[in-house]
């Protein structure tokens, strides 16, 4: 473990605000005492991190989970002089965590969290999007995770998760991600058109389609690579057509979505094909 910290900016969706992402690395430094204007949350994935921290002192270990509100002193530095720490940190503005919630912004009592499952899918998000920062996939996961960790561990009420209409409110947002497929609006102007919180929206997508907007919409994109695969195009140029950042942005869904590289279908598509175009490999 070495001295290592790498920042990404992300963007909530299409022209929306920015978010930034560390991935951090140390085994001897030590930060000086600061704070921050948004909410500070990371996810230990290595070694012992100390942190300073309204008068006392806080230690994460692999798996735990860090708030560290806006405008707290802290500082962080290593549990121990051989093992150092790793973890990755997202830097949230306020209304981020208060979406889903009524009143106050959201309070943390206790700044050090015990919840497997979230630490797992802020990691999980935090890696993908450090790689490939799509704005609609950052807008569709983050805000999600966001309002999830305020809803479950700080002292905020809940906000009514129940949705009137949420089959049409998918099928309109379905139908505008479909139409713009290339360069998607942002879930936050779909939200105030249809008269919603973000939170809302994304509450009425999954529940009447059972994945977020990006996944959806990824898949969608999927099914347009397979036709222009199959014309013969090159996996790079389809790449861009159906609106993935590049090549290996449309491996990854191809892959998670039909088991194999877009390549690999398209050699399989043009060697064989069944009487009316379609091929043997579907």
């Amino acid at each position: 473990m070495g001295e290592q910290a790498r920042w990404t900016r992300a963007r909530l969706g299409r022209c929306g605000p920015p978010l930034d992402l560390l991935t951090a690395s140390f085994r001897r430094h030590v930060y000086a005492p600061h704070a921050h204007d948004e909410y500070t949350i990371g996810v230990c994935v290595g070694g012992t991190e100390i942190i300073d921290y309204r008068g006392g002192h806080i230690s994460t270990g692999p798996g735990t989970i860090v708030v560290l509100e806006p405008g707290e002193m802290h500082t962080g530095g290593p549990g121990n002089p051989t093992d150092g720490y790793a973890y990755r940190a997202l830097y949230a503005e306020p209304s981020l965590l208060a979406d889903g919630t009524l009143g106050r912004l959201p309070h943390f009592r206790h700044p050090l969290i015990d919840d497997p499952a979230l630490a797992t899918a802020l990691r999980t998000a935090h890696t993908e999007l450090s790689a490939c920062p799509d704005p609609l996939e950052t807008e569709s996961v983050l805000p999600w995770l966001l309002t999830a960790l305020a809803r479950r561990h700080s002292g905020a009420r809940p906000a009514a998760d129940r949705v009137p209409g949420a089959a049409a409110i998918a099928r309109t947002v379905r139908d505008r991600l479909a139409d713009e497929l290339t360069d998607p609006p942002s879930l936050a102007l779909l939200a105030t058109d249809l008269g919603l919180s973000r939170y809302q929206l994304l509450r009425a997508f999954r529940t009447a389609m059972g994945i977020p907007p990006y996944a959806w919409l990824a898949q969608h994109r999927v099914t347009k690579a397979r036709v222009l695969l199959e014309g013969g195009l090159r996996p790079a140029e389809v790449a861009a057509l159906v609106g993935f950042a590049d090549q290996a942005h449309l491996t990854r869904w191809f892959r998670r979505v039909l088991g194999v590289t877009p390549a690999v279908y398209r050699n399989s598509v043009q060697d064989r094909r069944w009487p009316g175009g379609r091929d043997s490999a579907v």
